[in-house]
């Protein structure tokens, strides 16, 4: 009887000491009072809702959406902002190419135009020729003055065709009041007060063409008694 109560003694004594130890390594498995311990481990179940397993994952993003977002579409305008240049860049090459195009297409046109109107001109001053040589002919074998002069007279007027042709016009000068723009005074001669300043003879017939003065005829001005002519 006193050795049953010995033993079940110790056996009490025993799971005491078993769970005071228990204890002990509890408290210092346990963490530092103050410190949070996150964990990171995921669990995943199985369709039975057992077999628990643990598995190590990286940390969330902590990232907010909105600056995703933000940065996301600063890529596209970023994006869209070359694509624009790159098309601006392309429609002004080829608006180049075409106006350089247009340059030289029209300087070859006007090349021409220049051409054939030189052409034409000198085309119609070879009935001029002609009729020269012609009057040199006639001098030549013994024609008398008048077929001479006719052949002359013809020649004169075949050039002065060629010049209209051209577009030269003569510019106006006997009878005409003297214009030192298109008159060039070479003398002077007394007249009646009526005719002061009055071209009354020319040396050389002035031509125009366009507007343009090719150069002033020279002629003989009126003056009148006591009177001087501008010139």
């Amino acid at each position: 009887m006193v050795s049953f109560r010995r033993g079940k003694r110790k056996t009490g004594m025993a799971e005491n000491n078993a769970a005071e130890a228990a204890r002990e390594r509890r408290e210092e498995d346990a963490p530092a009072e103050g410190v949070r311990v996150r964990d990171r481990r995921r669990v995943s179940l199985d369709e039975s809702g057992e077999g628990v397993q643990v598995q190590e994952g990286e940390a969330p993003s902590l990232r907010p959406t909105v600056v995703e977002e933000l940065e996301a579409r600063t890529r596209a305008a970023e994006q869209k902002a070359l694509d624009v240049q790159a098309r601006f860049e392309q429609v002004r090459a080829q608006l180049q190419r075409e106006t350089d195009e247009t340059r030289q297409r029209l300087n070859r046109a006007a090349d021409e135009r220049a051409g054939r109107a030189k052409a034409e001109f000198v085309a119609s001053l070879l009935p001029v020729l002609d009729n020269l040589q012609r009057a040199v002919e006639a001098a030549e074998q013994g024609g008398t003055m008048e077929t001479l002069l006719d052949g002359l007279r013809g020649t004169i007027g075949g050039f002065e065709q060629a010049l209209a042709a051209a577009g030269a016009e003569p510019v106006s000068a006997v009878g005409a009041q003297f214009d030192p723009e298109q008159h060039e005074a070479v003398d002077t001669v007394e007249v009646e007060p009526e005719q002061d300043h009055t071209v009354t003879a020319e040396y050389s017939r002035g031509y125009t063409m366009g507007g343009q003065l090719l150069r002033p005829a020279r002629v003989q001005v009126g003056r009148a008694q006591s009177q001087n002519v501008d010139e």
